[in-house]
């Protein structure tokens, strides 16, 4: 069977903590705490070139790693055309951010994991007009409420090359991490991802490279940090400014 069908094997940092890939995501964890110099990181929001890179992964395996560590984390399916983390974790998904956002729901729809310090807030009933909702005033006291309530909120959003959604939403948070998958994406496709973040002045913590090495049942994940004052790499993966 696909990997897909099994999410013990998708969720590492949970289900096998002593692996490298599991090591990948803390040493993530550990080196956006640079990138918060000015005071900490309440909220991130992961996106990707394209789909199928695996930042719906890399989102909850980062949730799970931060939460690891003793932090409050929620972790939001924002992409609201093809979510996923519902099904990563095994939770239903008949409420979930829609809901909030048109205020027929509140903080009841967020989900409590096996996770000690993880709390998931699902995509609920996928809308007809996803960048509208993402870009509304209601969006917006939605982070502020789920900011209060958390030391940190991940925000899970579609590819930023498809769509408008993660452009809308990045501005509004703390920083921004883009998940590209090497051999998948392109070069242009991530300098497209790129500039479009920058052109919605999305603060820009770095970018995650996503299946950089085989393993037996999984491929590592690595991380890859930089801002004009300093740069941080980790687990070697040779992948450049």
């Amino acid at each position: 069977m696909k990997s897909k069908d099994h999410p013990e094997k998708m969720l590492i940092a949970y289900h096998d903590p002593r692996s490298p890939v599991a090591e990948a995501f803390r040493t993530l964890r550990a080196n956006l705490q640079f990138a918060a110099l000015d005071g900490p990181l309440k909220s991130i929001l992961l996106t990707s070139a394209g789909p199928g890179e695996g930042k719906s992964t890399v989102a909850a395996n980062l949730a799970i790693a931060v939460a690891q560590a003793g932090k409050r984390v929620i972790l939001v399916d924002a992409d609201l055309r093809r979510p996923r983390l519902h099904s990563l974790f095994s939770l239903p998904n008949g409420i979930g951010l829609t809901n909030l956002l048109i205020r027929n729901a509140g903080m009841e729809a967020l989900q409590e994991t096996n996770i000690q310090g993880l709390r998931i807030l699902t995509s609920g009933p996928l809308p007809p007009n996803p960048s509208e909702l993402l870009g509304s005033d209601s969006m917006t006291s939605v982070i502020k409420m789920l900011g209060e309530d958390a030391d940190l909120v991940i925000y899970d959003t579609p590819p930023i090359i498809a769509v408008t959604d993660a452009a809308v939403l990045a501005p509004r948070v703390d920083g921004t991490l883009i998940v590209l998958k090497l051999g998948a994406t392109s070069r242009d496709a991530a300098v497209r991802a790129k500039n479009l973040l920058q052109a919605s002045r999305a603060r820009m913590l770095g970018v995650v490279i996503n299946d950089v090495k085989g393993a037996e049942t999984y491929g590592y994940y690595y991380y890859y940090y930089a801002t004009d004052e300093s740069r941080y790499k980790a687990q070697g993966s040779g992948v450049q400014a």
